[in-house]
């Protein structure tokens, strides 16, 4: 059935939704909906707005749309609160705007808000061939700092430092600690922004500055890590873990309002697009998943509907 918005809400007409690997964890029965949340996959979606509910009024039908969900993106249709929802800017295609909202959401709280980067500073970004990464080198090189990225490959590298990194290193060869360091001039990064977790743990505290955070958004490579807390009391070092799909409507309308403001303009310029690896129809969306769980890409990953 067709979804209803309630009141605050907006019913979208999809026109494409994007890939995360937080769809693949849910696939798998690793990663539930928050409650009331639709079940479908789908993290974030671009479309029309096809009709809104009570009380919104900066939304209206025809509009043109790119939204965060908690749920629900791979589909026609979906429902979602209008806070959630950011214009499309005229330089991006459908399949480039529903490469964005999770994405650059994610990358703006984590390093800029909750990591406090800013011009002249310094960050690490782990996966820098992914949607993650990307959007990460993107917006802080547009801030004015340095990104030292981390990928899998020579290749990706390469492609890393294409798009801005200062710094990529091959992670199965290269030691990134001292990287970041090295791109330092010893001193070490300010951010660090990590989805691997427990093997990076120990890597990742040495990489940071003094008073440096290490944000964690993932747990790829296992939960469970030894701390030296005897680092963080010395260094003053903060280890902060952060989930953005769980968060109340009012925290991610706040979210995507700043966003706008500090890079919305750039967006619409088209200093910043995101970086699409490839588009594939709705119907193939288990060989999207089987290519991200591959890392067979460098970027987003995009569904047409």
């Amino acid at each position: 059935p067709d979804p209803k918005p309630g009141p605050g809400e907006v019913r979208i007409a999809v026109r494409a939704c994007a890939v995360n690997r937080a769809d693949l964890l849910q696939r798998q029965g690793m990663y539930p909906p928050p409650p009331g949340a639709s079940d479908i996959l789908g993290l974030e979606c671009a479309g029309e707005v096809a009709e809104v509910g009570e009380g919104v009024a900066d939304w209206k039908p025809g509009d043109r749309a790119m939204a965060l969900l908690a749920g629900g993106g791979y589909a026609e249709q979906v429902v979602v609160h209008a806070g959630s929802l950011m214009p499309v800017p005229a330089s991006l295609s459908w399949e480039q705007a529903a490469a964005v909202p999770e994405v650059y959401l994610t990358v703006f709280l984590n390093v800029f808000q909750l990591g406090g980067l800013a011009a002249g500073g310094a960050v690490l970004v782990h996966g820098g061939g992914s949607g993650i990464g990307t959007a990460c080198t993107q917006l802080a090189k547009h801030a004015g700092a340095t990104v030292i990225a981390t990928a899998g490959s020579d290749e990706k590298c390469a492609r890393c430092r294409e798009i801005g990194a200062d710094v990529a290193v091959n992670y199965r060869e290269g030691d990134f600690a001292a990287a970041a360091r090295e791109a330092t001039g010893g001193l070490g990064v300010d951010v660090v922004l990590d989805s691997i977790g427990a093997p990076y743990l120990a890597r990742n505290l040495e990489s940071l500055r003094v008073g440096g955070r290490l944000v964690l958004i993932g747990l790829l490579g296992g939960a469970m890590a030894e701390i030296n807390l005897g680092a963080l009391l010395t260094r003053r070092l903060s280890v902060i873990g952060s989930t953005l799909r769980a968060r109340p409507v009012e925290e991610k309308a706040a979210l995507a309002k700043a966003f706008q403001a500090r890079f919305g303009a750039a967006l619409e310029k088209g200093e910043i697009a995101p970086v699409v690896d490839r588009v594939l129809p709705l119907a193939e969306a288990g060989d999207a998943h089987r290519v991200m769980k591959a890392s067979d890409h460098f970027g987003k990953i995009v569904l047409s509907v």
